[in-house]
């Protein structure tokens, strides 16, 4: 489906206007230090994205990114805002072989953009993996698989419902960080993000009360192989006013009528205060994985080589909280 310029403008602008504060556009000179930087990364040897050197290479270095980069970076994970989102545009992408397709897809050797987009998630906290998804990879490719189209899953193309990062986990991600290479030629995959901050003020206190009682339980996500169950948990907690949220609205079952219906007006406060983000190459999303949901619109794929394609890494602010499960005290999380 072929579009207007000006019909792409329309789709975009709210979605700009709602998150402008929490957007970053690079200019030149910082493009050129971004790159600079992700470039002598990409270099550092061994030239593996899990190597410990290779880790701690990165971390220093993102140290050097330009200074309003790394500020915003550093307040965002202080306070993600109403949104629960940030945009930066303009990061290095460089020549881009095909787009992958095939299953559990990740990178393991240095890139440029790959290298760019730890150098930004290494100012915010720790990357990590887990063992069980995409075989404990901390760059992982978000790409439409053959056979998968309607899976509920990062390798599927239809709607793929709002959700908490692998919410079932105790140790899921503080922040998701989304890194686009390639978007779909016909511009119809976005990201959409809800963020409670925006939805909490539209639940009764009965509702919010509900959310908050273990009387739901999440399964884990088909990239995670069947992992075994979880127990009832709350899909609120903390902060009365200012709660986390923790849901699978595709894996999450409500356990009785009552939570069934606050479940579904939360649903209905998220879809409210939903935003979609169209991206373009070298544009980074990085959501709040405690206060924001997100999901995928449908999308065509053509498996020509030229699908959508972006880099996804998740970012744990205190990575001492797992330490029990991270062997040898590494980035992945058994």
């Amino acid at each position: 489906m072929d579009r207007t310029s000006e019909q792409k403008m329309m789709e975009i602008s709210p979605i700009t206007t709602t998150l402008e504060k929490e957007s970053i556009h690079l200019d030149l000179p910082e493009r050129q230090e971004v790159k600079r930087l992700a470039e002598q990364l990409t270099e550092t040897a061994p030239g593996l994205l899990d190597e410990p050197h290779w880790l701690a290479t990165a971390r220093d270095l993102s140290c050097a990114l330009p200074v309003a980069l790394r500020t915003a970076l550093r307040n965002f994970s202080a306070d993600s805002g109403q949104a629960g989102a940030i945009q930066i545009h303009g990061l290095p992408v460089g020549p881009l072989p095909p787009t992958p397709a095939r299953k559990e897809s990740v990178e393991r050797s240095t890139t440029l953009p790959a290298s760019a987009l730890v150098l930004c998630a290494m100012v915010l906290g720790e990357v990590v993996a887990f063992e069980a998804e995409k075989r404990g990879a901390l760059v992982q490719n978000v790409v439409p698989v053959p056979g998968e189209e309607q899976v509920q899953s990062n390798a599927g193309s239809v709607d793929l419902e709002m959700h908490t990062e692998n919410a079932f986990h105790p140790h899921r991600p503080d922040f998701v960080a989304l890194f686009c290479l390639r978007q779909d030629l016909d511009e119809e995959g976005g990201l959409r993000i809800a963020s409670i901050r925006r939805a909490i003020g539209l639940l009764s206190a009965e509702q919010r009360r509900i959310l908050a009682e273990p009387r739901f339980r999440t399964d884990p996500p088909p990239s995670f192989n069947g992992s075994g169950p979880t127990a009832a948990l709350g899909i609120l907690s903390g902060a009365y006013e200012d709660p986390d949220a923790r849901v699978d609205f595709h894996a999450t079952t409500p356990l009785d009528a009552g939570a069934a219906r606050a479940m579904a007006a939360l649903r209905e406060a998220l879809e409210s205060v939903c935003d979609t983000v169209y991206f373009a190459p070298g544009d980074l999303a990085i959501v709040d994985n405690r206060v924001a949901l997100h999901g995928r619109t449908a999308f065509s794929p053509r498996y020509d080589g030229h699908d959508r394609w972006l880099h996804r890494a998740f970012i744990h602010t205190d990575s001492r909280r797992s330490r029990a499960k991270r062997n040898g005290g590494g980035h992945v999380i058994s």
